[in-house]
């Protein structure tokens, strides 16, 4: 694919300005906290050396017009390289940058595309149709290439071809992997609210949904890491914290079950993935009712989260922090009321 001189201008510009001693010091940090040899109360990485942008190259800000191209998106996810390169913290890397609604286009869930004003990621409209998910159980797994998923592979061939001529790029600019949100997270997306429903009424097909849901999952990323392997060390995901395994699970809708119902109809596919893949889970809203179980599956070595306020936080540090579990990227002023709590945060948390 020919890509346009502003982008050229931005790859030439991050090559330029890539220094290596710096980019493995910071790699280091984050190697040294995830391998507990940090010995401070909080974690947070220090960029020894920046470096500002030698060029002035119109930016694409709106993620409306990343998705009108491949090269927009490339020259989208660019932007925050160069932007990381300039700051004391922030993770070089970029990902095919499509939503939440990747998976759950496989499916056929229309694509919904936010106005342009949200300056927002797209998603895709839950089908609220029981007997159309159970037909979609029956079909079997969807082709990979459906929806999104074209978008997602052709993009990252995209990354994987120009950064071979970029040799610094290459090394240091990680290609994560996309917002595959988590087996729950993708059937909710799916069904809509009626799943809550269909989990009283129904759970044989929830079961069968989830099933399918995570079998999905493992096939896309398979093919996915085939493209972009994934480190055995730790890797990165965000432009804001590393963690040691290979996926990040996003589990925001496991906020609207009971501490039973998480046990029944998120944990064993969780802890499939977690236990293949190993890696960490993110979750927005409330966790403390079933942090604890999450917390003891095999694979699971980090947890992010947002909103502390809707959650009892010495549950959550108990079931983390003080199980050697780390809290990543975690609201810096919660963390510096709560330090001083028994026992501190034992190493184990970054802002």
């Amino acid at each position: 694919m020919k890509l346009s001189k502003e982008t050229l201008a931005l790859l030439e510009d991050i090559e330029a300005r890539i220094d290596p001693e710096t980019e493995e010091d910071y790699v280091n940090q984050w190697r040294d906290f995830l391998y507990d040899r940090f010995d401070g109360d909080i974690f947070e990485p220090i960029r020894k050396k920046c470096s500002a942008p030698a060029v002035d190259i119109p930016r694409i800000d709106n993620i409306n017009d990343a998705l009108e191209s491949y090269d927009n998106m490339l020259r989208h996810q660019l932007q925050d390289v160069s932007s990381a390169l300039g700051k004391k913290k922030g993770n070089l890397c970029v990902r095919a940058n499509y939503g939440t609604g990747i998976l759950s286009s496989l499916f056929g869930a229309e694509i919904f595309v936010m106005p342009r004003h949200t300056n927002t990621l797209p998603t895709t409209r839950a089908f609220n149709d029981t007997e159309l998910i159970r037909e979609k159980v029956e079909a079997g797994m969807p082709d990979l290439s459906c929806g999104f998923g074209k978008n997602v592979f052709e993009f990252g061939e995209l990354c994987a071809e120009v950064f071979e001529k970029y040799p610094k790029i290459k090394k240091y600019v990680n290609v994560y992997h996309p917002d595959l949100q988590g087996p729950l997270d993708i059937c909710e997306l799916l069904w809509g609210g009626e799943i809550f429903y269909a989990m009283y009424d129904e759970p044989e097909l929830v079961h069968a949904m989830l099933r399918l849901v995570t079998d999905t999952y493992t096939e896309f990323i398979g093919k996915w890491f085939k493209l972009f392997p994934p480190s055995g060390e730790m890797n990165l995901h965000w432009g804001f914290l590393w963690h040691r395994g290979a996926i990040m699970l996003r589990n925001d809708s496991a906020m609207n079950l009971s501490p039973e119902f998480y046990r029944e109809f998120a944990l064993p596919y969780d802890g499939e993935l977690l236990a293949k893949y190993g890696g960490a889970v993110h979750f927005c809203g409330r966790g403390d009712h079933y942090i604890e179980m999450l917390c003891s599956l095999q694979g699971l070595y980090a947890v992010q989260m947002s909103q502390p306020q809707y959650n009892d936080m010495e549950v959550i540090y108990k079931n983390t922090v003080d199980k050697n579990i780390k809290l990543l990227a975690f609201n810096k002023k919660t963390a510096e009321q709560d330090v001083s709590r028994p026992g501190g945060f034992r190493h184990n948390l970054s802002v």
